[in-house]
């Protein structure tokens, strides 16, 4: 596994690959170069302080986009989408977007991208085989107790094909048995955890995405996966920063081999 900073995200925006390949753009925004196919998941485009605090700290996002949106979009083949909140699928994303771009979507946001007008939007409810990548949804967790009624419904998705390591984009969601048993029967080459602890104050200090101990966890539980790390150091609610991450899994020895946090703009080669 090489990790690198490209000197222009330019180019990487306007270039496909044939080599599996993932940049994070911002929180959980990624692109994903994976059979010959640009997939762009989780669009949040928003410039900085767009959006009002979710935790009276600050407006969100926190930080700006590394690189402009048009290059960001260019050439996008499809666009996967976990859940329909502001911090993985904006307004912003909406506008920018072509109406007829392949999208794929839960079930519970079909009437979401209707509204929205996206004429190729397709509910994914278990596994479908997309221009030889098999998408399966993976059901999520986005807290426990009163506030899991809250956040609603999110999915993961596992991307697989020939010659392709196999990926499990896990989501929002909290540490679950589903989660769990999900890495035993795909057995992914990499997961991408949102390991950023978010929290809703009204309801108590309670993650409703994996914080530093649920991350560690799962990486006890990986197999020979690699984990990538993302949705960190953007939002005013996420608690868990790539700092804390990081320091946490020093203090287990667990290397870079095993976790990858990249920044803002960093693509990953797998």
């Amino acid at each position: 596994m090489i990790a690198f900073m490209l000197s222009s995200a330019l180019s990487f925006g306007q270039t496909k690959s044939n080599e599996a390949r993932l940049q994070l753009v911002r929180n959980a925004t990624l692109v994903i170069d994976y059979a010959g196919k640009k997939i762009l998941v989780d669009p949040m485009f928003s410039k900085k302080g767009a959006i009002d605090s979710w935790a009276g700290i600050a407006k969100n996002p926190t930080v700006e986009l590394k690189m402009p949106v048009k290059d960001i979009i260019k050439n996008i083949d499809l666009v996967v989408v976990t859940h329909t909140h502001e911090d993985h699928f904006d307004k912003p994303a909406s506008s920018a977007l072509s109406k007829s771009i392949e999208l794929i979507m839960p079930p519970t946001d079909k009437d979401f991208f209707i509204k929205e007008g996206f004429i190729n939007a397709t509910v994914l409810q278990d596994q479908k085989v997309w221009n030889g990548i098999t998408i399966t949804r993976v059901d999520g967790q986005h807290g426990t107790g009163a506030v899991l009624k809250q956040m609603g419904e999110t999915s993961g998705f596992i991307f697989q094909a020939k010659n392709q390591p196999t990926i499990y984009l896990v989501g929002d969601t909290v540490l679950t048995d589903n989660v769990l048993n999900t890495i035993k029967k795909f057995n992914p080459d990499y997961i991408i955890v949102n390991s950023g602890g978010a929290m809703i104050r009204s309801f108590g200090l309670i993650p409703i995405i994996l914080d530093e101990d649920q991350t560690m966890t799962l990486i006890g539980e990986s197999g020979k996966a690699k984990v990538i790390a993302v949705h960190m150091d953007a939002l005013d609610h996420c608690f868990t920063t790539r700092s804390i991450l990081k320091n946490k899994a020093e203090v287990l020895q667990i290397t870079e081999d095993k976790l990858i946090i990249p920044q803002d703009g960093e693509i990953i080669k797998l």
